[in-house]
């Protein structure tokens, strides 16, 4: 199975890094199987680092299957209840549950971030943010959370995005 993560440099050897910032599946190493949003990612990070160049990084994983065996792989097939719950936890810095290996499920990306807001806010219902959520197009994402999660990423390539 290939997945992709986009970036203002090849990242040909993956590591744990400290994030600056919340994230939907808190910290961790994020990947996707959507080219195409992994090259909009990398443009993203480069706009905000100032960089003339931006990359995708290639990765063959073995399947989901494979994954679920090995290692405690927590996935979300929608933007469910207990997904929103696990995101907005993570986005808000309060989430003091399990760790994961990895993480896979739909990505809470930017322009949904106003639904967000306004179930924070409680103008929506968790109901009413799920429903929202559902009508969009959401991408996937697959974050490696450990150590051990992350060997079994295997760089292949990378090309410009």
């Amino acid at each position: 199975m290939e997945v992709y993560h986009g970036s203002s440099v090849i990242v040909n050897k993956p590591v744990l890094r400290r994030q600056q910032r919340t994230l939907d599946f808190g910290p961790g190493f994020y990947t996707t199987t959507n080219k195409e949003q992994a090259a909009i990612f990398a443009q993203k990070v480069g706009m905000r680092q100032e960089s003339d160049r931006c990359f995708v990084s290639v990765y063959e994983i073995p399947s989901l299957d494979v994954l679920r065996h090995e290692m405690d792989l927590l996935e979300f097939l929608s933007p469910d209840h207990k997904w929103l719950d696990y995101v907005f936890e993570n986005r808000s810095g309060v989430y003091s549950g399990k760790l994961h290996d990895v993480i896979v499920g739909p990505v809470a990306n930017d322009t949904i971030y106003r639904t967000f807001i306004a179930y924070e806010a409680g103008i929506l219902t968790k109901d009413e943010t799920v429903a929202r959520l559902k009508v969009k197009k959401l991408y996937n994402q697959i974050t490696f959370s450990t150590e051990t999660a992350l060997s079994f990423l295997k760089y292949t390539e990378y090309f410009e995005a």
